[in-house]
C-alpha cells in the first residue's frame, strides 16, 4: 500500500518574525492529528529554513533517534555531551536523545539555510545519549541506525534514472529536491511516500532528482 502525502499537506509551524520557517510531515506540537502520529519508527520528517542568525535556542530531547539531512547552507550544533559541529550537504547528523540530551541548532552563517530533520523512536528507552557525523554519506553506502530497526539511504538520480526501493515492512520516501515518478503517482520536492510491504518498486527521475528513504523493520 502507497500513502502519498503532499508538501502542501504539511503543517506549517516554525516562528516567522524570528526567521524560523518549519513545515511538519507528523503531528507535532499544537498541530495534533491522532491519525499522523507516526509511520514505522518514524515520528517526526520536519523541513526546517533558517534565516542568517536564526535558530532554536538550548532544548531538550529523550527516548529520539534524530537525523538531520542538510539540503542547503550550513547548520551549527552544539549539544550538551560536549560536541560542536557544522554539519553541510551530502553530511548525515545523527544525536540519540537516550535518556536525555540538550542541543542548540543555528544558521551561523550568511546565507539561508534548509534542512530536513527526521526523529524514529528507539525500541528501548534510556541509555545515554551519543552523537555522530557522516562527512559526505556517499549514495551506496546506507547508514544504519539499529536503535530505531532502520536504516537511510540516500539517492541521487539524472533525469530517467532508476532506484530501487528497499524491500521492506516499512519505507519512507521523501523528495528533497526534483521529481520523481513512484508506482504511477508524480512526486515533487517537499512530497513523500508512506509505503506498507515494499516489494518491487522503483522510483524513476523525471528531473535531476534527491530522495532520502527510510527502510524500516515492523
Amino acid at each position: 500500500m502507497i500513502d502519498v502525502r503532499r508538501a502542501t499537506e504539511r503543517y506549517r509551524g516554525g516562528d516567522p518574525e524570528a526567521g524560523i520557517d518549519t513545515r511538519h510531515a507528523f503531528s507535532f506540537g499544537p498541530h495534533y492529528d491522532p491519525d499522523n502520529l507516526r509511520f514505522g519508527a518514524l515520528i517526526a520528517c520536519n523541513e526546517e529554513r533558517l534565516a542568517p542568525g536564526a535558530g532554536f535556542g538550548e532544548h531538550p530531547h529523550s527516548h529520539t533517534e534524530i537525523v538531520t539531512w542538510v539540503v542547503e547552507g550550513e547548520l551549527t550544533h552544539r549539544d550538551s555531551t560536549g560536541h560542536e559541529t557544522r554539519v553541510r550537504p551530502g553530511d548525515v547528523q545523527h544525536l540519540s536523545a537516550a535518556a536525555g540530551v540538550r542541543h542548540v541548532e543555528r544558521n551561523d552563517g550568511d546565507v539561508p539555510l534548509t534542512f530536513v530533520q527526521m526523529w524514529l523512536m528507539p525500541r528501548e528507552s534510556g541509555g545515554d545519549p551519543a552523537y555522530d557525523l557522516v562527512p559526505g554519506l556517499a549514495d551506496a553506502t546506507p547508514y544504519a541506525l539499529p536503535a530505531a530497526g532502520a536504516v537511510l539511504h540516500v539517492r541521487r538520480a539524472d533525469p530517467g534514472g532508476r532506484t530501487a526501493v528497499p524491500d521492506a515492512a516499512y519505507v519512507y520516501v521523501h523528495v528533497v529536491r526534483g521529481e520523481v515518478r513512484l508506482a504511477g503517482e508524480e512526486l515533487g520536492p517537499g512530497d513523500a511516500a508512506r509505503i506498507t510491504g515494499a516489494e518491487g518498486l522503483t522510483a524513476v527521475a523525471v528531473t535531476a532528482a534527491e530522495l532520502l528513504l527510510w527502510e524500516m523493520a515492523p
